[in-house]
């Protein structure tokens, strides 16, 4: 038997005619579009969004704002269990490509953009809420999300991540509306305006825990700051078109899922509070059930403590401890 955790990457396009498969992650935001009665409809207008405002940040020599078009893959990771036959799916990531009708040239974007893990929603909707049944105040139980973050950082370290992808990944994610965001006096030409955060969420500390750090921008004709989770360099390591890539497809996702702070009819000041309970906003035409993901994770995070966690915790906790042993000796 393998005596190492390996992965094994799978890839299905995403355009109008995806249809999740079975063992997708079906809390995932993208999957989310491709189910119900218009699924087709959601999937075409959201496509149209996202190239609309590539070509809207990308207006250099795109004098008719129609040059660029985005292609989006789905990446989904199964990792292999040492000394037995199972493989769990532990993360799916999106990939962006970009078209350059004028020349014909096909461009990589970037991988990562979007995020979901069933570990995740383990940690979030199973392990925390029931840790805190016991507390009388809200604390974070021990070790939370060091699983987690040790699969991710083995995973983009493997031999099967740079075989595949050029460069590390970029999660963008919605602000916290449990924080308050200040503007900076940064401005990136591409990435926009800086703030920075009143604390660190715990969602900071959790990325933190994958090898992540988090900076915040507010790109040109946008009304709310992005979270941009990297590795690295961001300003420095990506191109103006990859970064590009990851605001019009990931604003475009925020839009649909979260108008009240990315489709509100006024931008973020000097200040800066997100509100889910803000009424002054615009409603794409794009139907998404936010109270049924919600659910969806819940289910999924029990799936992942009854085939996951609970029949192999001492596999998983012996590699941990080695992982991160090993990883203190680098």
């Amino acid at each position: 038997m393998n005596k190492e955790f390996t992965f094994k990457i799978k890839s299905s396009r995403f355009d109008e005619n995806y249809n999740p498969s079975e063992n997708t992650r079906i809390t995932t935001n993208f999957a989310n579009l491709a189910r119900g009665n218009n699924r087709q409809q959601n999937l075409r207008n959201t496509l149209v969004m996202i190239n609309n405002r590539f070509n809207n940040l990308a207006y250099w020599d795109n004098p008719k704002s129609c040059r660029y078009s985005v292609e989006l893959e789905i990446i989904s990771v199964e990792m292999a269990i040492p000394d037995t036959t199972t493989t769990f799916p532990v993360i799916e990531i999106l990939k962006t490509t970009i078209v350059d009708k004028k020349t014909g040239q096909r461009i990589d974007g970037i991988v990562g953009n979007n995020f979901s893990s069933y570990v995740r929603d383990y940690d979030f909707s199973v392990l925390l809420p029931e840790h805190n049944k016991h507390h009388a105040n809200f604390s974070i139980p021990e070790h939370f999300g060091e699983l987690h973050g040790q699969i991710f950082k083995h995973f983009v370290n493997s031999s099967t991540y740079r075989e595949t992808f050029k460069k590390t990944p970029v999660i963008c994610l919605s602000v916290s509306s449990k924080d308050t965001y200040q503007r900076t006096g940064n401005q990136h030409p591409v990435l926009g305006i800086e703030y920075r955060p009143g604390s660190t969420s715990l969602t900071e500390k959790y990325f933190a825990k994958m090898g992540l750090q988090v900076r915040y921008f507010m790109p040109n004709n946008s009304v709310a700051p992005l979270a941009f989770y990297f590795s690295g360099d961001l300003l420095r390591d990506y191109t103006d078109l990859e970064l590009i890539s990851t605001i019009s497809t990931m604003e475009t996702f925020q839009k649909i899922y979260r108008p009240e702070i990315y489709n509100a009819n006024s931008a973020a000041g000097h200040y800066y509070q997100p509100n889910l309970s803000h009424q002054d906003h615009s409603l794409t035409t794009i139907v998404y059930d936010r109270e049924e993901r919600t659910q969806l994770a819940i289910e999924q995070g029990k799936f992942t403590e009854t085939y996951f966690i609970k029949p192999y915790q001492n596999i998983l906790a012996q590699w941990s401890a080695s992982y991160e042993i090993s990883n203190c000796l680098i």
